[in-house]
């Protein structure tokens, strides 16, 4: 008898939790999917310079290109008003637009001075690491104002 009303709330419960994700064509998921690749290209960065993965220098270049146009696309998709979706982003993004704009741009400008700094090979990792730092220091200033952690 119990396995009979086991069965089916454990069915339903499941089938529940499988749809709770965020909609990919939502502005929250197509954010978040250029946020985690920006993530992923800025970490393969991060680690050929420090060692944790060996440089490759055209990879190297092509990461950087990648990280420059997927730093332009991620603020499209935050929508005027505050979308109801669980979102990481505090309420500052749109009650303080015009600062959020200006980290936007300082990481497009960081992103964009990576690309120049690989544009003159051969590549000196002592060179690109404080503009790979300079990218890194533009995300954790935008993350420190305006993420919910």
């Amino acid at each position: 008898m119990k396995l009979k009303i086991a069965l089916p709330v454990l069915f339903i419960s499941l089938a529940l939790a499988a749809c709770g994700g965020v909609d990919p064509d939502s502005p929250l998921g197509k954010r978040q999917a250029i946020f985690k690749q920006m993530l992923k290209t800025s970490e393969d960065l991060g680690g050929m310079l420090r060692g944790r993965i060996a440089f490759d220098e055209q990879r190297f270049i092509q990461g950087a290109a990648e990280l420059d146009q997927l730093a332009r696309e991620p603020w499209q998709h935050f929508p005027q008003i505050k979308e109801e979706d669980d979102t990481r982003a505090r309420d500052e993004v749109w009650q303080r637009q015009a600062r959020f704009q200006a980290l936007a741009r300082e990481l497009e400008g960081a992103t964009a001075a990576l690309v120049e700094a690989t544009t003159a090979p051969p590549l000196r990792q002592s060179e690109l690491a404080p503009v790979v730092q300079r990218v890194e220091d533009s995300c954790e200033a935008c993350h420190k104002e305006f993420r919910a952690f």
